[in-house]
């Protein structure tokens, strides 16, 4: 008398449809159904190790292609980013010195606008004035105003300004200092604007 095989459920996977595989690495669906008959997100979800680990070309397509547009999407943010941080906003026009209160190679320390990072007047000579950011372009160190040599020195790492354009000469610093923009009226000296670094 032979033996009966056993039989499933419907919808149940014989034994026969079942893979020699570790029981680990294959769980049935809880509902029982096979896997086409599964919903959408339990596809792209599988419970079957092999499976989870297959990647379709359509999904690598599709990996890619998001890649690609959050790759885009970050380079377009740095450049507005950096065009809207490099465009100093509009600052009203503010008294600093009187003329009379600075010698030729002078320097005053102010802030424009009021709160911001230490700046630097700079008297050259009878009738020029220069202002700068006093912090370096390379790692903010203060600069250090030289007249005499005509330059402004950094020295944390030995950078050296010129004193007249505020562009690099020497050492790690690649931009030139930040300069305000500034006016001479019946004997005051004023700053009117501001010329971000990189500008000079």
């Amino acid at each position: 008398m032979s033996t009966p095989r056993p039989t499933s459920a419907p919808g149940q996977p014989g034994p026969s449809d079942r893979p020699d595989r570790d029981p680990d690495d294959l769980t049935v669906a809880p509902d029982g159904r096979p896997a086409r008959e599964q919903p959408a997100w339990r596809r792209e979800f599988p419970i079957d190790w092999s499976a989870d680990e297959y990647v379709s070309r359509r999904a690598m397509m599709r990996f890619m292609t998001l890649t690609s547009a959050a790759f885009v999407a970050g380079q377009a943010w740095l450049a507005v980013s950096t065009a809207v941080k490099g465009a100093e906003p509009a600052v009203a026009r503010r008294a600093i010195a009187r003329v009379d209160e600075l010698a030729i190679g002078g320097v005053r320390v102010f802030q424009y606008p009021e709160g911001s990072p230490p700046r630097l007047l700079i008297r050259l000579d009878a009738t020029r004035f220069v202002a700068y950011d006093q912090a370096c372009t390379h790692l903010s160190c203060p600069v250090v105003p030289e007249p005499k040599v005509g330059k402004l020195h950094c020295p944390c790492h030995h950078g050296w300004f010129d004193i007249e354009t505020g562009r690099p000469l020497a050492g790690p610093p690649r931009r030139p200092l930040p300069r305000v923009r500034l006016a001479v009226e019946d004997g005051v000296v004023y700053a009117t604007g501001i010329d971000p670094a990189g500008v000079a």
